[in-house]
């Protein structure tokens, strides 16, 4: 499987800030990130989502399915569904085998993989870290972050193949280094900071590659994550996808190594 030397051409989220519905405009960008280039359909490309069988997933598969996507949804439970119009794969992101097979039965199956979406999470909303049980840090750590870290690394040798494969990070405003990091949920956030430093791992090792990888904060989505504690969360599933499938079909050269929410770069 060839890779590029380097300088040849080239999940459900808690965040409870103020919602605005993206747009499809690709010049929504704040005024110091270029303009994206997208790609009207993704008819031919192959993506791979996970925790693809419910909410946030469940609708960012849908969605590249509707693009023209062959879209293949990762989900840990043989008897979970995926929307109509995706495949089904067996991925428990925990599992390193399973991971190594689903993305071994993605390209068998279709030839190539363009975009992979790490959407698959959890959220234990405990107070602090001093009250946070090891066992939910160890859950939390290893679904948020080592998953994707173990998607990421079967799926790159693909993803590298020809210019433009794309990584989408579904990460978290509670996961920015910006704002203050209080208010509980701990493994939480350092889980999703992680993710954010995974997309900038990416980025600085894989751009010259030509791999555009991105975070995305969806906002607080009334998912089953989101509905947690009888909360009611003002986002609805369908507007937290608008920015990762947007994501996904940004062309070669488009910006890459950033956090977004509602198609517009924010702060890490």
């Amino acid at each position: 499987m060839r890779r590029r030397t380097r300088g040849e051409a080239v999940t459900d989220s808690t965040d409870s800030s103020n919602v605005s519905n993206p747009t499809d405009s690709t010049d929504s960008t704040d005024a110091g990130t270029p303009a994206p280039d997208l790609y009207d359909s993704l008819d031919g490309q192959v993506a791979l989502v996970t925790g693809a069988n419910r909410g946030l997933g469940a609708e960012i598969a849908r969605e590249l399915a509707g693009l023209g996507a062959t879209v293949f949804g990762g989900s840990r439970s043989a008897r979970n569904g995926t929307p109509e119009g995706t495949e089904r794969v067996l991925l428990d992101v925990t599992q390193a085998g399973e991971v190594e097979a689903a993305v071994e039965e993605v390209v068998g199956e279709a030839g190539r993989l363009d975009v992979l979406v790490n959407n698959a999470g959890v959220l234990h909303r405990g107070d602090d870290l001093i009250d946070e049980p090891a066992a939910e840090v160890d859950r939390t750590l290893a679904t948020n972050l080592r998953g994707p870290m173990l998607c990421c690394k079967h799926a790159l040798p693909h993803l590298l193949e020809r210019e433009g494969g794309r990584v989408v990070n579904v990460s978290s405003g509670l996961g920015q280094l910006d704002g203050e990091q209080d208010g509980g949920t701990p493994a939480y956030r350092v889980s999703k900071t992680g993710l954010n430093g995974l997309t900038a791992y990416l980025h600085g090792e894989y751009a010259d590659e030509g791999l555009l990888a991105n975070s995305v904060s969806p906002g607080w989505v009334a998912s089953d994550m989101g509905r947690q504690d009888d909360r009611n969360p003002p986002r609805s599933v369908e507007a937290g996808a608008e920015t990762p499938v947007w994501l996904c079909r940004f062309r070669p050269g488009s910006p890459a190594g950033l956090f977004w929410k509602d198609c517009e770069t924010r702060p890490w």
